[in-house]
């Protein structure tokens, strides 16, 4: 049990810090960019994994939160937590099931790509007696889910709005190739170029009478350029409310700041030059490379499962000293942990369950 009041040197490790002040801000600068935008934001989920912060997002003025799996969605709306947007297909008949009791339950909204799915869909939330809301998904070059741009969309949504127990709101895309270019003059054409595909579906499905309330799309890379782009109406921005070391590399993100770190131990001193800290594989992740130290002089070289090994040029490290690390990714290691400690003015607040941990179904 952590006593509230702690001080940061008291705290167990590892453990996952978040400065309640930095995160705050990064929220209040978010939703001030917002109301100058024509596009709303609702902010993707799948970076804290906890209704708190969801519902400070959208205390804020969000119009909604982004989920990416039926399990966040199911957590968000047990804290009554909503509306709701799966940005994702839900596929096979455990998760449809899931979908359309949730959907009896809170308004949701779930991405589509493909016919067979739609008609899957559609029986479970008949059988349900419920009418699902749908965004037919497009690929704007993600080269991920979605169907092409153009006549391909247009006939998906014509199969979703044939049937009476689904309801077509609009489209979505995703430009997430291009959020962490670091050149905001090479990243702005990029996504121009996405939303000009997305853009231009819309006006081919409204033209053909077919009403899109919703054109949704974009991240924290690109929110300033699609957020402003004719005919986007949301933006899925997610990692602005902590930020981590990889998405401030690029340029027009300088004004959020590191909310997130992993508060780790100094194990052993084994050699000039060396030292071994208590944050692993298991604590860690690694996909856009190694944490960034807190402390001058001290880099993060390689993890094993249980520790982190730190190459020391011009710092004085003991076995028992604690240090913070940066992730470079906070959306993935938040996946790792049980918990927040939430820190303001260097003592514990609160402790928030991270409440959708492992909803990965």
């Amino acid at each position: 049990m952590v006593n509230l009041g702690a001080k940061k040197d008291e705290l167990d490790t590892p453990c996952l810090l978040v400065d309640l002040d930095v995160m705050d801000g990064n929220i209040r600068k978010m939703a001030e960019d917002f109301r100058g935008m024509p596009a709303k934001l609702r902010p993707h989920v799948k970076t804290h994994k906890t209704p708190i912060i969801a519902r400070k997002q959208l205390d804020a003025g969000a119009i909604g939160i982004t989920c990416a799996k039926v399990g966040e969605a199911e957590v968000l709306a047990e804290a009554g937590i909503g509306p709701l947007l799966i940005a994702n297909q839900v596929v096979g008949e455990p998760k449809v099931t899931r979908l359309v009791n949730l959907a009896k339950q809170c308004d949701v909204t779930v991405a589509v790509d493909d016919s067979v799915n739609v008609k899957h869909l559609a029986e479970a939330a008949r059988r349900k007696g419920t009418r699902l809301n749908v965004v037919v998904e497009v690929d704007v070059g993600n080269n991920r889910c979605g169907t092409d741009p153009g006549e391909p969309a247009l006939k998906l949504a014509r199969d979703v709005t044939g049937y009476k127990s689904l309801n077509f709101r609009g489209l979505m895309g995703y430009e997430g190739f291009c959020q962490m270019v670091v050149k905001l003059e090479e990243r702005r054409p990029k996504a121009e170029a996405a939303m000009q595909k997305l853009v231009s579906t819309r006006d081919l499905l409204v033209d053909k009478g077919l009403a899109v309330e919703i054109v949704t799309a974009g991240g924290t890379g690109t929110h300033m350029i699609s957020g402003r782009y004719p005919g986007v109406t949301e933006i899925e921005a997610g990692s602005y409310v902590f930020m981590d070391a990889r998405y401030s590399t690029a340029e027009g993100l300088e004004k959020f700041g590191h909310a997130l770190t992993v508060l780790t131990t100094i194990l052993s001193v084994p050699r000039p030059g060396v030292a071994i800290c208590d944050a692993g594989l298991k604590t860690v992740t690694f996909e856009f490379g190694n944490p960034v130290v807190k402390m001058q002089g001290v880099e993060y070289l390689r993890p094993n499962e249980e520790h982190g090994h730190l190459k020391v040029t011009d710092a004085k490290l003991r076995a028992g000293d604690k240090i913070e690390l940066i992730p470079t990714h906070c959306c993935t290691i938040s996946n790792l942990h049980d918990s927040f400690h939430c820190m303001r003015n260097g003592e514990l607040e609160a402790v928030w369950r991270v409440a959708a941990r492992g909803r990965s179904q």
